[in-house]
């Protein structure tokens, strides 16, 4: 096996157990009695920090983000990151990023780190990928999440990121990615398929207006195929019980598989499947601090008539081997 793959791999590893480890190496030191006058004052750092939503982006690492170990990353599967159009750096942007996946590795890569090269494709532009507040409030992991420039989803998180920076301090030249399938999409991540969550989802167009930032659609092809995942349709108790945890935790727990660090036959480590994220034209939107419904739902079908673009366009390259057709469900 040669060594670049092989480091390749420990990436993956490192990166898909970082809060599991993050936790276990905190429990550890929690069995340190000389280590509690630190460790206590941190935790209620970690429970109290507003770094993840207020916008400042102070913790922000461009070192780490730009580390040549994300290459090895990226190189696993391989994921590319493909630019449509040009974006202007005098604008604002909400990148909602399709699908969601089981764990969303081509959005890490291509938004939460430098190694697929956004800055070049798109200079001038800021982007941060958006993640659960809850992972925030985890020892350890959070510290990571914010020195890769990750932030939280809330809705003051996003409106934060977009008012501040640029020339004016007033969000130009700001992006943020939101994974806009989230928990629930995560079910339907089966190889070969694209079921999309996005009928009823609306909250990030109307973001966009209110914040006056162009709507940009991304489009994964490959995320899906990383992982295998239990049919629900033929285990129907198990899913209602997935989406029950997600209606009163707010994530779920998806049921997958796929390689192991030392076999090719069963583990939690992704396939080596390749992520190709190809980002749409941007839809300009008009500025409006309370949204008209109408003009909400006018952008959501401007938004969903270029993800089928990009679809049409791109299927042929990049789905080959697909079962069906792109779908969109609630």
């Amino acid at each position: 096996m040669p060594l670049q793959r092989r480091l390749q791999t420990c990436m993956v590893l490192l990166h898909t157990l970082s809060i599991a480890g993050g936790l276990a190496l905190f429990f550890l030191l929690c069995t340190i009695p000389l280590l509690w006058p630190i460790l206590l004052p941190y935790l209620l750092y970690v429970l109290l920090s507003r770094a993840s939503i207020d916008g400042k982006l102070s913790q922000r690492s461009e070192w780490l983000r730009r580390s040549k170990i994300w290459s090895l990353f990226a190189g696993y599967f391989p994921a590319r990151l493909h630019r449509t159009q040009e974006l202007e750096p005098t604008r604002k942007y909400v990148f909602g990023y399709h699908p969601h996946g089981i764990i969303s590795h081509g959005a890490f890569a291509a938004f939460g780190t430098e190694a697929l090269g956004f800055s070049q494709l798109f200079p001038g532009i800021t982007n941060t990928l958006l993640t659960l507040d809850a992972n925030f409030r985890i020892p350890l992991y959070r510290d990571y999440a914010l020195r890769m420039g990750l932030a939280s989803v809330s809705r003051e998180s996003c409106e934060n990121l977009l008012s501040h920076g640029g020339p004016n301090n007033e969000g130009m030249g700001r992006a943020i990615t939101i994974v806009v399938g989230g928990a629930r999409e995560s079910l339907d991540a089966k190889p070969r398929t694209l079921r999309l969550v996005l009928k009823r989802r609306k909250g990030f167009v109307k973001l966009a207006i209110r914040s006056g930032a162009d709507l940009v659609p991304c489009l994964s092809f490959g995320e899906n195929d990383l992982y295998d995942q239990f049919d629900g349709a033929r285990h129907p108790y198990v899913h209602r019980a997935q989406l029950m945890v997600k209606k009163m935790l707010g994530f779920t727990i998806p049921l997958f598989h796929a390689r192991g660090v030392f076999n090719y036959d069963v583990g939690l480590m992704p396939y080596r499947r390749p992520i190709n994220i190809v980002v749409g034209r941007p839809i300009r939107i008009q500025q409006a601090r309370n949204p008209d419904p109408k003009y909400v739902d006018e952008m959501h079908e401007a938004y969903v008539t270029e993800l089928e673009r990009i679809w049409e366009e791109w299927k042929g390259t990049f789905a080959r081997g697909r079962e069906g057709e792109m779908e969109f469900v609630e």
